[in-house]
């Protein structure tokens, strides 16, 4: 089906398929087909269309892509090191202080 339509991302992959399931394969083929003919016929040029496009001409709109859902990174090892250039930075010098 990713032959019939533009895929730029992952989200669009999440698209495709709940189109697919949602819709169907048959409507999603004739669809892009259809926007397709008329592109070219208007601008002259055979291009895939936009899977966004597809959707509006279907009357669908489809759920937000789903996101990762990575947890929360350990940062300790990221706060001691700004513990650290903070405290490298409190004891700078009255010269280079005034210098900045």
């Amino acid at each position: 089906m990713e032959h019939l339509v533009r895929i730029l991302n992952d989200g669009d992959r999440q698209t495709l398929a709940w189109l697919r399931t949602h819709v169907g394969d048959a409507r999603v083929a004739d669809a892009s087909r259809q926007l397709a003919a008329n592109r070219e016929q208007f601008a002259g040029v055979r291009a895939k269309p936009y899977l966004s496009a597809v959707c509006r001409y279907l009357g669908v709109w489809p759920p937000a892509p789903r996101r990762s859902t990575r947890a929360d990174a350990d940062h300790r090892v990221a706060d001691q090191h700004l513990a650290r250039i903070r405290q490298l930075l409190s004891h700078r010098s009255p010269a280079a202080r005034r210098a900045t």
